[in-house]
């Protein structure tokens, strides 16, 4: 008797295994994903292709200079990727320069979060900071806390950047460090405070706004920032910063003297060319290229092409059906009653065979 109960024991184990293998199979099959990145484990990262805080931290020891640039999709992700830059930045200016609003506030964090991780399927190599923006730690340390999570976790961000030197951004600032967050400060022009600077002000061109940014800059080394932003200051109130902070200085605006720079994409390749966008590309930015020039150049002539017929071409209606299959399909046309349409795809084989 207890052979035959271990021998059912046995068959059951064995059925169950076998129904487990094929529902295993049946979900593989059922995946979009290739089955060796669900199954096989995560990859190994190569510390040489992706870049740290520890990169950044040798890269500023050298007094080799750091590049970041803003990026908020997918597309543009992957050019920087392709580039080698250092940093990526998913900046709150997307409220402006993809949104089209007039001014970062607008922008929610849920908004950012679809930026974050857009760019973070893309950029595989750089340093991933995702902005917090306006709304989202202003209230407490713990709606800070949980909104800097949420830019790691949902987002797929390495670090996260605030604005504002405030002593509440301070605090801020050093509650997500002492949570396990890296930061970034922001110091200068901070955009999210237009209200009270009076607009897009460059600061430190007095006494006062000079020693405020230096101050300010070290405030935010003290509660734990890897980095600062120097934005919109002039450049010896940017060298002042540098050489005061044991970190390194971003510079956007801000002159020659800082650790790094930062630059929008859009600006960079000088996309935003319409008159409605000239308030939005900054005095300071260099275009590398003219981008949006050939962009509208692009579009008026696929405009042009699909209005004369040119577009599109045979070398562009890449999928044939045999001529046997179009006579069958004529066929068939007629008998359902659709005379009409048999002549316009005779005409249009016709006139593809003609083309080719």
């Amino acid at each position: 008797m207890a052979i035959f109960s271990s021998l059912c024991k046995t068959l059951r184990s064995s059925s169950a295994k076998k129904h487990l293998n094929s529902t295993t199979s049946l979900l593989r099959c059922m995946s979009n994903v290739p089955e060796n990145t669900v199954y096989g484990g995560p990859k190994l990262q190569n510390p040489n292709q992706r870049v740290t805080l520890t990169n950044l931290r040798q890269k500023h020891k050298k007094g080799e200079p750091i590049s970041m640039v803003t990026a908020y999709d997918y597309p543009s992700a992957v050019h920087l990727d392709m580039a080698g830059i250092d940093i990526c930045l998913v900046g709150d200016s997307a409220a402006m320069v993809v949104h089209g609003h007039d001014t970062t506030l607008p922008i929610t964090l849920d908004e950012m979060l679809v930026h974050c991780r857009m760019v973070a399927r893309g950029a595989k190599r750089p340093l991933l900071i995702g902005d917090l923006p306006f709304g989202s730690y202003e209230s407490s340390t713990h709606q800070t806390v949980d909104a800097a999570v949420r830019i790691l976790k949902e987002g797929g961000m390495d670090a996260i950047k605030l604005e504002g030197g405030a002593p509440s951004r301070i605090t801020a600032a050093k509650a997500i460090v002492e949570a396990g967050i890296a930061v970034m400060g922001h110091v200068g022009l901070t955009p999210q405070a237009i209200s009270v600077l009076g607009g897009f002000r460059p600061q430190g061109r007095n006494v006062d706004s000079a020693v405020k940014v230096v101050e300010t800059s070290m405030a935010l080394q003290e509660a734990g920032c890897f980095a600062v932003v120097l934005e919109c200051v002039p450049p010896p109130v940017a060298a002042a910063a540098t050489s005061a902070l044991k970190i390194p200085t971003i510079g956007i605006g801000a002159g020659p003297f800082c650790s790094g720079q930062v630059l929008v994409y859009h600006d960079l390749l000088g996309m935003l060319q319409h008159p409605h966008h000239a308030k939005v590309t900054p005095k300071f930015c260099k275009h590398y290229a003219s981008v949006g020039d050939v962009i509208n150049k692009a579009l008026v002539q696929y405009r042009e092409e699909v209005t004369n017929g040119s577009f599109p071409s045979s070398a562009h209606s890449p999928y044939k059906i045999s001529a046997a299959d179009t006579e069958g399909f004529l066929q068939a046309l007629e008998k359902l009653g659709l005379g009409d349409a048999a002549s316009a795809a005779a005409d249009a084989a016709g006139k593809i065979e003609a083309m080719s």
